[in-house]
């Protein structure tokens, strides 16, 4: 069983910068790609980027990109999330995500998920 544990979420300006991380422990960590959702208020969850375990491949949705990235370091289990320039429209819970196959940014495509981190945008 996988267990996932975000971290770092917290208060922010508008135009500042936050990290992230996760952490995964459990039975031999090997998932093919993690991933990074968040959900705002009122909002459905939506894909925030993923990177690929083995090759540190990253893939970002279109409101993040050239503002987040994702890194992973494979010998602690982990995976952050580095956000900068943050908007108002970014405060969410974030959320990551393990995945087990090799494509797609749906919530289906990722079997285990930690309980959400929360980051405050304010103006």
């Amino acid at each position: 069983q996988v267990q996932l544990v975000e971290s770092g979420g917290g208060l922010v300006q508008a135009g500042g910068s936050l990290r992230l991380s996760c952490e995964a422990s459990g039975r031999t960590f090997s998932p093919r790609r993690m991933a990074w959702f968040r959900q705002a208020p009122g909002k459905e969850r939506e894909f925030v980027g993923f990177i690929s375990w083995s090759g540190g491949v990253t893939y970002y949705a279109d409101s993040v990109k050239g503002r987040f990235i994702i890194s992973r370091d494979n010998a602690k289990n982990a995976v952050y999330l580095q956000m900068n320039s943050l908007k108002l429209e970014d405060t969410a819970v974030y959320y990551c995500a393990a995945g087990w196959i090799v494509s797609g940014t749906r919530q289906s495509d990722f079997g285990s998920w930690g309980q959400g981190t929360q980051v405050t945008v304010s103006s």
